[in-house]
């Protein structure tokens, strides 16, 4: 699974996941395109690119249609082509329905599902006109097993589904497949926070007994980005090590 001569554009990859699949598709052959709102991305692409990765950061806010297709224009502009989109950008603003604001309810549905109308629909004409595009988008496990106090993350990470089961339709005459990934328990900055015993509790409940990598993720996307996988749109490819059975 090559992606030589292929530009992707991955947002939300400056860490963690979104990281992970940076490096996985720079190691197979991908020009990649780091979009993120964190200054940090300028060095985690040049950390990459050390390694021998074709890769660029762009700061972008994927909430903002300018900022989206100013980037695309640019991108555009130096290859003259989009073959890849990877959806990935996300946040949390955890806490129990109760008690949630207004503005943690929004932030998360504006970051997380909102901004796939404005990034899929500044790349999709691109591949349309080219007859040939992957978009893969992150869900997670929780949209399937719910979460404490996630009832605005798990609403997008659901929606996502949709979304993707819906725009495959629709654009798969096209030579375009739109497909999503449902991360589980994955190796994070929030992982690393926890108390030891809980991390262990976590793990535990995992059949292949240890928590997933950013990488392991990274494999995941490349699998539904490649030429290979030509005859799979629709999907929710979950990615939790057998601990919440589909």
């Amino acid at each position: 699974m090559r992606l030589d001569g292929q530009v992707a554009i991955i947002t939300g990859g400056a860490r963690g996941i979104g990281e992970g699949v940076c490096k996985v598709f720079c190691a197979a052959g991908a020009t990649v395109a780091m979009w993120d709102v964190l200054g940090e991305g300028e060095k985690t692409a040049e950390k990459i690119a050390a390694t021998g990765g074709n890769i660029f950061f762009q700061r972008v806010d994927v909430t903002s249609k300018l900022q989206v297709q100013e980037a695309v224009d640019k991108i555009m502009a130096t290859y003259g082509r989009i073959d890849i989109l990877i959806n990935n950008a996300g946040i949390i603003r955890d806490r129990s329905f109760l008690k949630m604001s207004e503005t943690e309810w929004h932030t998360v549905m504006d970051v997380n599902l909102n901004s796939l109308f404005v990034t899929t629909k500044a790349v999709l004409p691109y591949m349309k006109e080219a007859g040939y595009g992957r978009i893969v988008s992150a869900s997670s496990v929780n949209a399937m097993a719910g979460a404490f106090g996630q009832t605005n993350y798990a609403a997008t990470k659901a929606a996502i589904q949709g979304f993707t089961r819906s725009l495959c339709k629709e654009v798969g005459r096209y030579g375009i497949t739109v497909n999503c990934v449902a991360p589980g328990f994955i190796k994070s900055d929030m992982s690393d926070s926890m108390p030891p015993e809980v991390l262990e509790a976590g793990i535990r409940m995992i059949p292949t007994g240890r928590i997933g990598t950013a990488e392991d993720m990274g494999y995941c996307y490349l699998f539904l980005a490649s030429k290979e996988a030509a005859f799979v749109n629709g999907i929710t490819l979950h990615a939790n090590g057998g601990a919440y059975p589909i």
